[in-house]
Order: structure tokens, then sequence, then C-alpha cells
């Protein structure tokens, strides 16, 4: 049984725990993996689980005294209802479409105008969904059922506008991510000593016992320092924007993970003519991998040369850096 046996267990299978879950907030416990793994698990979870989000805004009238960007933005980051969007939705960029159509996109509309004294304020409740969506509603969860604020009319203004939502990751805008929040922890009792507590005079009291500490064995007083141990354990906070529920931020994230993980393994085991174990798109033009030292080895030619030692250029062929006006200058 070699090292990583021992730490994460002879079957090499990362084990997930749910602590508490509801429909907006979920502690995961993540074990019998590495640092690396339940990183990659978070970074995943945070930027490239798709959501959908208004993205494009056609303005017919905006008479209200927030300009058009800050309105536009405003809209964009009004969570919506992303459940299943993988069955329901597919990537503009993916599309046959000009713009946006009803495979890539979802159409709302906001009309709102203040006729009264009293200002009228909009909420997301007015943005109303195209009749035959399976997505795309806006995420209430208040008491009052009205949804975040986008602006408020005086009387005589009034907003008209159409919405275009689409589907997207965080990576590319802020506004796709379906989490507020994603906690990272793991060694709360700091047994690794990865952190080096700054205190005044006793950094036990004066720094909080982490809410993950009860789920771990206190450090036994005057018990060795292992310098060769890693974590093998780590507790995930998943705080959901409403677009997604926690538990299938989860999955899609896990989901997302293993083709990543598929796609390095098929490209790294594809052989090609060569038998080196790279795909020919990561080759560079006259190049065999065969390392056949500085010296004019034939891992080492360029478009313009067979691999010589004068380094010449497309331009000339003369040792000493020829350049495209003149043949060897003395340089």
């Amino acid at each position: 049984m070699d090292e990583y046996d021992q730490l994460y267990g002879s079957d090499r299978g990362p084990q997930i725990t749910i602590k508490e879950a509801d429909s907006k907030h979920a502690q995961i416990v993540l074990s019998n993996c590495d640092l690396a793994f339940a990183n990659s698990l978070r970074r995943i979870m945070l930027a490239e689980v798709p959501t959908i989000a208004i993205d494009t805004v056609e303005i017919e009238a905006n008479t209200s005294v927030i300009p058009d960007e800050f309105l536009c933005h405003r809209l964009g980051m009004v969570p919506l209802d992303s459940t299943n969007i993988d069955d329901k939705l597919i990537y503009t960029r993916d599309c046959g479409c000009d713009s946006y159509c009803e495979k890539c996109s979802v159409i709302l509309t906001l009309h709102a105008r203040c006729t009264g004294e009293n200002n009228v304020t909009v909420y997301a409740r007015d943005l109303v969904v195209a009749e035959g969506a399976q997505l795309g509603s806006p995420v209430i969860t208040d008491k009052e059922g009205q949804g975040a604020i986008i602006c408020k009319l005086r009387k005589g203004q009034e907003l008209k506008m159409k919405c275009v939502a689409k589907k997207g990751i965080a990576k590319e805008h802020a506004k796709w991510s379906p989490v507020s929040a994603m906690g990272f922890e793991y060694d709360p009792w700091n047994k690794l000593r990865h952190i080096d507590y700054w205190y005044e005079e006793n950094a036990e009291a004066e720094w909080p016992k982490s809410k993950y500490a009860d789920w771990e064995e206190p450090p036994i007083e005057g018990e060795p320092f292992n310098y060769d141990a890693l974590p093998s354990r780590f507790y995930l906070d998943v705080e959901s924007v409403g677009s997604l529920p926690p538990d299938e931020i989860m999955q899609q994230g896990i989901k997302y993970l293993q083709e990543k993980l598929a796609s390095v393994i098929d490209t790294l085991g594809r052989k090609n003519e060569g038998g080196d174990g790279f795909g020919d798109g990561m080759r560079s033009p006259g190049q065999d991998y065969t390392m056949g030292g500085m010296g004019g080895g034939p891992g080492y030619e360029t478009p313009y040369g067979a691999g010589a030692q004068d380094s010449r250029t497309p331009y000339a062929g003369g040792f000493g850096g020829a350049t495209p006006y003149g043949a060897n200058n003395g340089w």
C-alpha cells in the first residue's frame, strides 16, 4: 500500500457527506481525497456551473432617473430559475440562430408606469416570462413575494423593455454564478500548522474555534508533529443565490469535474502515428518530441528551417543574424 492509499484509502474514491441542507444552503464534508481535488470541485461550483441570466435588454422607454446602462446591470443581476438548465437550453454560441431564439434564450418583458401621486416601486416580480418558457422566472424568496428592487418611479415615469436571458457561466460574468458564497475549510484544529495565528497573549483565547472543530478529534498535547501529513477532510459551505438549489449545484459541479478529467485522460491517452501519447492538436510544426538535443536535434525545428544550428530567419540563411535587407553584417 503506497502513501496515497494510507492517506485516502485503497479504493481512492472521494466520499461526500451532507451535514445540513435546505433550499438555499448546504454544508458538505468531502473526504478520502486530496486538497487539489477538493479545491477543483469548489472552483467549478463557483465558476463553471451554468445558469440563466438576463444578457441583452432592448429598451423601448426609460424615463426613470436611472440610466439605461445601470438599469441593465441591475436586471442582469436578478437571479432566474435555472433548474435542469442543461436539458432545456443550449448556449447561444452553439445555436444556429442569428441572435437569439427559444432554443438558446428566454424572453422576459417589463412594463411599469407611475400614474398616481405616490412613487411606484418596480420589483423582480414585475418581470414577466414569455408564455411557454420552462425556466427563467425571477427567483423570489422574501415573505412579501416581491423579489429584488429594480427601481422606483415618480408620477409620469415609465419603464418598457424586453429582456433576453441566456445560458452562461460565472467565468464569463458574475451574474451567472449559482452561489453567493462558497466556504472552504480544512484542518479546523490547525494540526498541520498551515496557518500561523497572530495573537497578543493567547491564540486559543483570542481566536474563536471553528464550527467544524467539533467534527474532528482535537490534537493531543505533546503529540509529535508529522511534517509529511496531508489534509484529507474538507468542509464546503454552499450558499445559493436561488437560481439552483444547493444539491443541484453540487451534482452539476461533480458532473463538470468528471467531464474535465475525462477530457484530460482522453487527450493524454490518445496515440498518434508516432506513439507519443499526445493528441495531434498539441504538436508544433515539424516537431516530433524526440529531444535530439540543442545541437540541431529534430525536436527543435521551425517552419522556416530544418533544425539547423545557425538560427536562420525566413529572410536569409547566414549565421550571425542576417536581416531582410542584407546578408551577414558580422554581428
